[in-house]
């Protein structure tokens, strides 16, 4: 599902237009990454949180040349999924 699906799909079950859709939808997302950015964390219950984690450095391996490489650390945005949602899928 893409994002112009996910507008279609919530305006249909919130029985609201695309436009509303849409901005919701947009709002969730620029609230979202406001949070994660500072660290934050983003927890919806029945459904899953969204948090920021650090990868640290590691050594790769380049697959065209088998050349080592270095990868640096960075932070990684991780997606756990509420019992609800888990079970609903299962």
């Amino acid at each position: 599902m893409n994002k112009a699906q996910l507008i279609d799909a919530i305006a249909g079950e919130a029985e609201i237009t695309k436009a509303d859709a849409k901005k919701a939808l947009d709002a969730f997302i620029k609230v979202t990454s406001d949070s994660l950015k500072t660290g934050g964390r983003v927890a919806l219950v029945g459904f899953g949180s969204f948090g920021v984690s650090e990868r640290s450095a590691r050594t790769g391996r380049n697959p065209q040349t088998g050349k080592e490489i270095e990868i640096p650390a960075k932070k990684v945005v991780k997606f756990k999924a509420g019992s609800e949602l888990s079970d609903a899928i299962n």
